[in-house]
């Protein structure tokens, strides 16, 4: 991952343009591949030298911190992997599924402490030491209090990504782990169905279907 900067953002009606600069790093990337920006998985459109330009979808422009990104922001880029290199945090994909905001950020040693709200629609897929991405990187839920995500990040990460950047009232994208989404389509193709009436029927209610 990298730190690129925004160099322009043209808003159209319903779309946009960004344009960021990249470091030498990126040199190797093609039109119409993919690179996340802070997350979102964006596709190449145009190269000038160091620069990238992007046509970003009003889809983007709604779920993700895309549209309120300014000249001169830092955000993180990253290429697609490749399926030969090392998987050192968990599987994203770049599909932005919400935005959180930082309620709380503790400077520590360099170290940070972000504490995070996220709608409730998402809360319900994390879990204390489960996955989380965040600005497009493979972070872990630290904890959950009073229904906002506490997450830890290391030196090494603050010094090379955009998170050292962020204050209290920012906003950042949030990638929900995958394995969350398919455990509950599964579970939920599970229970199709199964009605009141049916449960009537039998005459018990199967245990999956108790909430704790």
């Amino acid at each position: 991952m990298e730190l690129g900067v925004v160099t322009s953002l043209v808003r159209g009606s319903q779309t946009a343009k960004l344009t960021v600069s990249a470091s030498k790093q990126f040199a190797d990337v093609k039109i119409g591949e993919s690179v996340a920006v802070d997350g979102a998985c964006l596709t190449v459109t145009k190269i000038r030298r160091n620069f990238l330009e992007f046509d970003v979808s009003p889809e983007s422009l709604r779920k993700t911190t895309i549209g309120s990104l300014r000249v001169s922001d830092k955000v993180n880029l990253e290429k697609a992997l490749l399926v030969s290199d090392r998987l050192g945090g968990h599987m994203m994909t770049g599909h932005v599924d919400g935005i959180a905001e930082i309620r709380n950020k503790i400077v520590t040693d360099k170290s940070i402490e972000l504490h995070l709200s996220l709608p409730s629609d998402l809360l319900r897929y994390f879990v204390p030491k489960g996955s989380i991405g965040v600005d497009g990187i493979s972070l872990t839920v630290g904890d959950i209090r009073d229904s906002l995500l506490i997450i830890y990040i290391i030196p090494h990460t603050a010094e090379t990504t955009n998170l050292k950047l962020k204050n209290v009232g920012d906003q950042v994208n949030i990638e929900v782990d995958i394995l969350s989404k398919y455990i509950e389509r599964h579970l939920k193709k599970q229970s199709l169905g199964i009605s009141e009436e049916l449960i009537d029927q039998v005459g018990f209610m199967p245990m999956g279907w108790i909430e704790n």
